[in-house]
């Protein structure tokens, strides 16, 4: 070899190891640079995951709320194996960063550990399956975050607690015991029946005498695991009947019509209602008649059904980063306007949504909200509306073939959800007493 390019390939040598001596982060871009979003939420959860625990901060407003990780050899190679694009950059880099922020409507949230998750769901080995999809559960598969399935047995004997579970998920449930209002179009469906059969059980195993009684003692457990300090993330139908059964006094203000569970409706059952134990909706007005698909007047009765008319699309609040750092890491999108989508309960309407809950997101022109977020005690919820984001009406039934997020790296909606998986490594863990 020459001398000149001996020379040659010791300075490449020199640049390589200085270039690499000078990086101390990776930055993860979450603007439209990213080559994929969602992915970018798994890694990230991977960082922080036991025994790793690497720095990560995330960058609120800053490049679609970008990741800043810790360089190191072995995140480099899972952001390259899960298709991550990420920008080395150095102390002085960082700096620089953090001086624009310092000046912008931007901060940063130091990220401290990977969020323990449950699901919220009948376990795998139960014969029966729903006929749809989560879009949480597919959200967590496609970027690799482990979670937890705990369904109501569970629950009752203590388990978000034992196990310390940080984030806990309720998607397309029906905490009213109207078995989802299916009883009209589906009541001769095998799966209907099974699915009756399943809650039916449920209820008398756990000691209730009817399934509204049950699911109400649920969702009294789960309005304190919330109170104590827990996360709670719930979409469609699930917020809705949610506060419905805690306005039923613990199920024994009866609701439900004899169609289904045999018993006459309580007498003037609209005016002894208790909203006080709700968390987000109070003042709504319940439609028991069992053939009619919605249950109160919190959701909109009437969207629009044809996907490409733009009329349930909403758009995001943008909150103050250094004074509101939660709705602002529950709001980090590539876009401020995000495709709508359908669902059991697609959006809420806002004469039902008390004063104290924070919307972050609605539909411009409507009395309705898509995206609402609430404290209670030392928790927090927050409650999405529709089904799946990336299938405008997911009928009954498609479930089956569940959506292909390989086609859909940069959903905006699919954002909102993990940014709600991410959101509880950004605070210390609440002491549950």
């Amino acid at each position: 070899m020459n001398s000149a390019k001996y020379i040659s390939l010791i300075l490449l040598c020199l640049l390589m190891l200085a270039s690499s001596v000078s990086t101390q982060w990776l930055l993860i871009p979450m603007d439209q640079t990213q080559t994929n979003h969602l992915k970018a939420y798994g890694l990230t959860y991977w960082t922080l995951e036991v025994p790793r625990q690497y720095d990560a901060k995330w960058l609120l407003n800053y490049r679609g709320g970008a990741f800043l990780l810790k360089d190191a050899p072995d995140v480099r190679l899972r952001a390259q194996m899960m298709g991550v694009s990420f920008q080395p950059i150095s102390d002085l880099d960082y700096g620089g960063i953090r001086s624009e922020m310092d000046n912008s409507n931007m901060d940063e949230i130091l990220l401290e550990k990977a969020p323990k998750i449950a699901v919220y769901a009948p376990s795998e080995d139960t014969p029966y399956r729903d006929p749809w999809d989560d879009a949480v559960k597919i959200a967590m598969e496609y970027a690799e975050i482990p979670y937890d399935t705990i369904w109501d047995k569970e629950v009752q004997t203590g388990m978000l607690y034992v196990k310390e579970y940080d984030w806990l998920h309720l998607h397309h449930e029906d905490f009213t015991g109207q078995h989802g209002k299916f009883h009209g179009a589906y009541k001769g469906q095998v799966w209907y029946q099974q699915r009756k059969h399943l809650f039916e059980q449920a209820a008398a195993e756990a000691g209730f005498d009817s399934v509204p009684k049950h699911k109400a003692h649920i969702c009294k457990l789960i309005q304190e695991y919330v109170s104590k300090g827990g996360f709670l993330f719930a979409m469609c139908s699930a917020p809705e009947t949610l506060d419905i059964a805690l306005s039923t006094r613990g199920g024994s203000v009866d609701i439900v019509a004899p169609e289904l569970d045999g018993t006459p409706l309580e007498p003037n059952y609209q005016s002894k209602l208790d909203f006080n134990p709700t968390l987000a909706f109070e003042d709504f007005t319940l439609y028991p008649n069992p053939n009619r698909y919605e249950f109160s007047n919190v959701d909109n009765p009437r969207p629009d059904l044809n996907p490409l008319s733009g009329v349930e699309d909403f758009v995001l609040f943008e909150f103050a980063a250094k004074h509101d750092p939660i709705p602002t890491m529950l709001t980090q999108n590539h876009v401020s306007r995000v495709r709508g989508f359908l669902g059991q309960t697609t959006s809420f309407n806002k004469d039902t949504i008390r004063d104290t809950v924070t919307i972050m997101g609605d539909i411009e022109g409507s009395r309705y909200a898509k995206y609402i977020h609430g404290k209670l005690g030392k928790g927090t919820f927050t409650f999405f509306g529709g089904h799946d984001p990336e299938d405008y009406r997911h009928l009954v039934g498609e479930g089956r073939v569940p959506t292909n997020l390989d086609l859909h790296k940069h959903s905006p909606g699919y954002r909102l959800l993990l940014n709600n998986i991410l959101f509880p490594a950004a605070k210390k863990k609440p002491q549950k007493t």
